[in-house]
């Protein structure tokens, strides 16, 4: 089977391919594709990658290329994990945010929709190259905004695209650690947008064990998500929230950390990276030991300024090592052998949250087979939390428009209307300041 990965020289394609040389199973990934726009980087990450299979007996075979078309044709599945703008861009959509007091993190609030108008249109001619090239394959979107991402290509590829995210999957181990429950036999009951979930039940043999979790503030503040919401606050939700949603119910909190930081997660990631790749253009630089130790100090630092704020220390060792890996691989294991597996994927709701048109992308449990992944049913959000999720996707949607269409008003009304932005007057100048830091963004009239 081939796997083409877009992006193939992004930073943690390795990641990935550890995953597909631990898969020994019949049917496994025997050709990996890695496309990507810059030659250096897709040699950089080829030297890795030569050095993570050396010594594995059939390791899958690695092909590079920057030709999106050769890269697609051909391919049964499609690994997106594009960033349109790079880092640097990322650095600009915070910049932009905090200089007007908002929020500016890529996947929440003004940055979140800053990098979406920039990516829909490349994600959506990637959607219809696939069509057109390898109309069976199955993409699997890790490009952010991923559930938005995934719904703009989902509007060419159908229920063939599914998104993935590893923060469902960590928040559910770490609740299921703290009630000392195994991870691998607990059921999580998710629902949500992407970056915007609740984790509202751990069943345990069919017995739901967070109200135990809830009411005993010990146990809260032996994880990580109980110690950043704080137990008084998570007890009175009556849920856990998903790390991102930090964002949302101490916003206050986390602009104020952000701008107090010597360099936003942006910056960060751009100044490492450079230093990576740079120090990859030394043909004898040692490649997997380069990279394993930047990817470790990547991992530390993830979401440090929100951490540091609510005094929730490090992360915990179990958390330091990625994830989204493992559930993209156990997503095309289920589709390709039919081995019949629940994840918390980002897919059409059809239904399942009353709330949502049939089309919203949705993150919640799904049944996954070779037919795909279907949504489990799941029970009402309260009234607080479709509030949330109905606001946000509204705010998608405007992305969406103004993306397809090049509606400035669109793109206003996305700023607007979006919770994390309190004025229709920053909200002008957001996108005027986007505008300015991204001249991709020139078509908006």
């Amino acid at each position: 089977m081939r796997l083409t990965i877009l992006g193939g020289g992004g930073f943690r394609v390795p990641l990935v391919y550890g995953a597909l040389l631990a898969d020994r199973g019949a049917g496994r990934v025997t050709r990996v594709v890695l496309h990507d726009v810059d030659a250096a980087r897709l040699d950089a990450m080829t030297r890795v990658l030569a050095e993570q299979a050396a010594g594995v007996p059939d390791a899958p075979e690695v092909a590079a290329t920057t030709d999106l078309d050769e890269a697609l044709t051909g391919a049964g599945f499609v690994f997106s994990a594009i960033r349109v703008g790079g880092l640097a861009g990322r650095a600009e959509d915070e910049r932009v945010a905090l200089a007007e007091g908002v929020l500016g993190q890529e996947t929440v609030g003004a940055g979140g929709i800053a990098y979406g108008l920039r990516t829909v249109p490349v994600a959506e001619d990637i959607a219809r190259r696939v069509a057109r090239l390898a109309p069976d394959a199955w993409v699997i979107n890790f490009t952010n905004p991923a559930g938005l991402v995934t719904e703009a290509m989902s509007r060419h590829l159908g229920d063939r695209v599914i998104g993935i995210c590893d923060s469902p999957v960590g928040l559910g181990r770490r609740v299921a650690r703290a009630l000392g429950a195994d991870p691998d036999r607990a059921q999580v009951d998710y629902v949500g947008l992407n970056h915007l979930g609740w984790v509202r039940a751990l069943r345990v043999d069919g017995r739901d064990q967070l109200p135990r979790l809830l009411a005993d503030p010990a146990l809260l503040g032996s994880f990580e998500e109980g110690r950043l919401f704080g137990a008084d606050w998570l007890a009175a939700l009556g849920a856990i929230p998903n790390e991102y949603l930090h964002y949302y119910y101490f916003d206050r909190e986390a602009v104020r950390a952000y701008r107090e930081a010597d360099r936003t997660r942006g910056a960060f990631l751009r100044d490492q990276q450079h230093g990576f790749y740079a120090a990859m253009r030394d043909p004898a630089a040692p490649a997997l030991a380069t990279w394993d130790r930047t990817r470790a100090e990547r991992e530390a630092t993830y979401m440090a300024e929100n951490r540091e704020t609510a005094g929730a220390g490090e992360r915990e060792p179990e958390d330091l090592s990625g994830g989204y890996e493992k559930i993209a691989l156990a997503l095309m294991r289920a589709v390709a052998r039919d081995e019949r597996t629940t994840l918390v994927l980002n897919v059409r709701n059809r239904g399942t949250l009353a709330a949502l048109d049939a089309d919203a992308v949705i993150e919640v449990p799904c049944l996954v087979d070779a037919n795909g992944a279907h949504p489990l049913a799941a029970d009402p959000l309260p009234a607080h939390a479709a509030g949330l999720v109905t606001a946000v996707k509204a705010v998608e949607r405007e992305v969406l428009e103004a993306a397809r269409t090049g509606s400035r008003a669109a793109a206003l009304r996305a700023f607007a209307l979006h919770p994390l932005v309190d004025s229709v007057t920053v909200a002008r100048r957001l996108l005027d300041g986007y505008a300015r830091a991204h001249p991709g963004l020139a078509h908006l009239r």
